[in-house]
């Protein structure tokens, strides 16, 4: 199948297009720097393009069948939701134009309440599933709470604050319930979907076996590091006040860590596991993503007890 990957520099994106390639896939990426990407093989066409600037990336959809949106821009200066509408609808006008047939995009997992109480990061997730679905494709939407791997944000900041601190004052938030998975995992059912045509223009929620607090995948990391994280939870702390000590506690990039901060009052479990049934992923155990993420970063890895 002829495949094109956005974001493909990206942390998921990185990862997705060997993937592509070792099942036999034909990949073309789009970069806004041909010249700092390092293609994984020589068979991988890249194309010079930014999604913000109409016209600059048809090339890369022509004679596509499937494209991957991996876009987001949460991070960075300014208006993150308009650049990801901009992004989205210059996305969904070129797949059009190109007749690309299939759109597969990775969302965020969310709960069932009322759009108003999500946080602007998961609301903007949400826009943009509606912004793709506009198009003449059929869109597969994967939706993924916190994807456990080296580079991932989210994650980032739950190593750093395990190796930096002894004790943490957190809002009462950090109890909320979340379902990780292993970036592997995500990559897996990326690139499953596209031999199982029953994915097609549905939305399915992804998740890893473990269903955690945040208070406690921060303790669990933190042990796996050799160290003992105290993390005391607190009515008074908002998650304001919090995402403006990870700006001094971490390296986060803020609007990154302030994103993600304001989202731990959303409870983010699968509460639909269909995609179980039609891709067969085996599912990784969040002690052991995070034993890869780790050793990927160099980390010496403390060993579990019972083994």
């Amino acid at each position: 199948m002829r495949v094109c990957v956005t974001g493909a520099t990206g942390f998921i994106g990185s990862r997705l297009v060997p993937e592509l390639l070792g099942a036999g896939h034909e990949v073309t990426v789009v970069t806004r720097d041909p010249s700092g990407y390092d293609p994984p093989s020589e068979n991988v066409r890249v194309v010079e393009g930014d999604l913000l600037e109409p016209g600059s990336f048809d090339a890369a959809l022509e004679d596509v069948d499937a494209a991957y949106y991996l876009v987001h821009s949460m991070g960075g200066e300014g208006d993150f939701e308009e650049r990801d509408r901009r992004a989205a609808r210059n996305f969904r006008r070129s797949a059009d134009r190109a007749g690309v047939d299939r759109v597969i995009y990775l969302g965020g997992l969310g709960g069932e309440e009322e759009e108003e109480a999500l946080s602007d990061h998961l609301q903007s997730r949400r826009e943009v599933e509606r912004l793709l679905d506009d198009g003449e494709y059929d869109l597969t939407v994967l939706r993924a709470a916190i994807v456990i791997g080296a580079g991932s944000a989210s994650f980032e900041i739950v190593i750093q604050l395990g190796r930096r601190l002894p004790v943490m004052i957190t809002p009462r938030w950090v109890r909320t319930p979340a379902q990780p998975i292993a970036v592997s995992d995500v990559v897996a059912y990326l690139v499953g979907v596209l031999d199982v045509p029953e994915t097609a223009g549905g939305t399915f929620e992804v998740g890893g076996p473990d269903v955690l607090t945040y208070q406690e995948m921060l303790e669990r990391t933190a042990a796996l590091m050799g160290r003992r994280l105290y993390v005391v939870p607190v009515p008074v702390l908002t998650p304001t006040i919090s995402a403006y000590w990870l700006d001094l506690v971490t390296d986060a990039d803020p609007a990154v860590a302030h994103a993600l901060v304001e989202g731990l009052r959303n409870p983010v479990v699968v509460t639909d596991d269909r995609i179980q049934d039609l891709v067969d992923v085996e599912l990784t155990p969040f002690e052991t993503a995070v034993e890869r993420a780790l050793a990927e970063k160099g980390i010496r890895v403390q060993p579990r007890r019972g083994r």
